[in-house]
């Protein structure tokens, strides 16, 4: 069985982030490869027009996407093109800001003799969760390792294996982009996804400190632009037709 590459997403100017997934990885024994982050910061304002639709944003998401997030949406984006150009059946895709806690080599080989015993299962499997996840649908890959259907997909990006054929479908939809990358995976109805997650997750969050900054520190100074009840409708708007169409989906 081909192996699956390792992509690891980074910054240019985050050699720090670098070097620790680095130390983490080594110790893992995982080979890996480095996937030149995108730069939201740094792109024209007309780059972005291309690729951000701030009319469906302004619509069908919670809140306007920061240049970070758009860097970081289009970080995942190549990391599908790399993924389906390079042909392989699938690609281990991970942030540089994790930490290995777990099994994550024996994971993916349990994952890769999943795939093989069960070709198009899914498409997409989430390594890891902020939150609880309550899984349908299991059935081990591996001594103590689980997979199964989330009950709701983790908003969170960290690590994931994608297929190529999960890539294909990300491609076909994208970009344009209006909501951030994880809201997307959230949203698997749109792109015709099959979600899984692994049990027990084998990554957690690492050290987040960035040279550009975060994320979360770009949302918190736009949020201090907009206004509380903007906001608070936005909001609600969206957990209201995100939660109709996520029932609609699992009683198809």
């Amino acid at each position: 069985m081909a192996d699956w590459p390792v992509y690891v997403i980074n910054m240019d100017a985050n050699q720090t982030r670098l070097a620790r997934v680095a130390e983490e990885l080594g110790r893992a024994g995982i080979a890996w490869d480095r996937l030149p982050a995108v730069n939201g910061r740094a792109l024209s304002a007309e780059e972005t027009a291309r690729v951000y639709d701030a009319k469906a944003n302004a619509r069908r998401a919670r809140h306007d996407l920061v240049a970070p997030e758009i860097g970081c949406y289009l970080s995942h984006v190549r990391a599908a093109e790399w993924l389906r150009d390079g042909g392989f059946e699938a690609a281990v895709i991970l942030e540089d800001d994790m930490r290995v806690t777990g099994d994550l080599a024996g994971v993916i080989a349990g994952l890769q003799a999943d795939l093989a015993a069960r070709p198009g299962e899914w498409d997409l499997v989430k390594l890891f969760s902020f939150k609880p996840v309550a899984l349908s649908g299991v059935r081990q890959v591996g001594p103590g390792v689980s997979v199964g259907r989330p009950d709701r997909v983790p908003s969170t990006t960290l690590g994931y294996v994608l297929t190529r054929a999960g890539a294909e479908k990300i491609l076909a939809c994208v970009p344009p982009i209006f909501r951030p990358v994880d809201e997307d995976h959230k949203h698997f109805w749109e792109f015709g996804l099959k979600v899984a997650m692994i049990d027990p997750q084998p990554i957690a969050i690492g050290e987040q400190e960035t040279t550009e900054g975060t994320v979360g520190e770009s949302r918190k100074r736009m949020g201090k632009r907009d206004g509380a009840l903007r906001r608070v409708w936005r909001n609600i708007r969206y957990q209201a037709n995100y939660r109709l169409h996520l029932a609609l989906s699992r009683g198809r």
